[in-house]
């Protein structure tokens, strides 16, 4: 068991332990296991243990998502669309007169006492604001959610296949640090000081892999997701070796 722990972080434990669980149940029940939504480091995770299993197979939905609910399942089994119980709803608010943020529908959903893991994307595209619900808390976000900062909403059913593509456009850098420290990577990415960057992961405002992290020599990896608050997202594509002056040479995408 510790085998499959070690190509993960500590701080992955818990998670590692039910996607091993989830397999556990899938082959004693020889039934389906949907997910809640997760995360791509989550995908990552689960892909890694499930990986080529002949017994148990994987799928994720939707496509093209960054966050997308899973299903385990038996050889036999086909999954269809509905088995990943996911609904889309579009937000009705008077745009001419207000403007409503992607950090306001993500708090005011919180703030009804969701976990993050019930909704996946939240897509705007010009006034047009879009959400991924789990299936079974989705009557009761459409009852409480009327509101969004001071505009008066409502949320109109759509098929799946009406939601709007993210056009997301990452620029890639190479660049150099002295270690894969946090505050080094993340000064480096944004040709900032590392002063500055360690007050903004002690603030809490950095996340990496979705996670908030408060520890600036916390190391950074290959695929890692870095999020800082004002300053956007970035990802660390990979670690290219060592310079002559012993710096590690990085590549990371930077999302415009």
């Amino acid at each position: 068991m510790s085998s499959i722990h070690q190509h993960f972080r500590p701080d992955e434990k818990e998670f590692v332990d039910a996607v091993l669980e989830w397999k556990l149940n899938v082959e004693n029940q020889y039934s389906a296991k949907r997910t809640d939504f997760l995360d791509p480091r989550q995908q990552h995770i689960v892909e890694s243990i499930i990986g080529h299993n002949d017994e148990i197979l994987l799928s994720f939905y939707p496509e093209n998502a960054e966050r997308k609910r899973a299903l385990l399942y038996p050889s036999y089994f086909q999954p269809e669309e509905e088995d990943f119980g996911i609904r889309l709803f579009e937000i009705q608010y008077p745009s001419k007169f207000v403007t409503i943020e992607h950090r306001q529908v993500l708090g005011t959903l919180m703030s009804l006492g969701l976990k993050r893991e019930k909704f996946g994307d939240i897509i705007s595209e010009n006034d047009t604001i879009q959400l991924l619900l789990a299936e079974e808390i989705s009557e009761y976000v459409r009852m409480e959610l009327t509101q969004i900062g001071k505009a008066k909403i409502s949320l109109k059913d759509l098929h799946l296949k009406e939601r709007i593509e993210s056009h997301e456009q990452w620029q890639d850098k190479v660049t150099t640090v002295s270690s894969l420290r946090l505050d080094v990577v993340l000064a480096s990415i944004y040709n900032d000081s590392r002063q500055k960057a360690q007050t903004l992961i002690k603030s809490n405002h950095v996340k990496v892999n979705w996670k908030p992290v408060e520890n600036a020599s916390f190391e950074v990896e290959a695929g890692d997701v870095i999020s800082a608050r004002g300053y956007g997202r970035s990802k660390l594509l990979s670690i290219e070796g060592r310079t002559k002056r012993d710096k590690w040479r990085i590549s990371v995408g930077i999302l415009k």
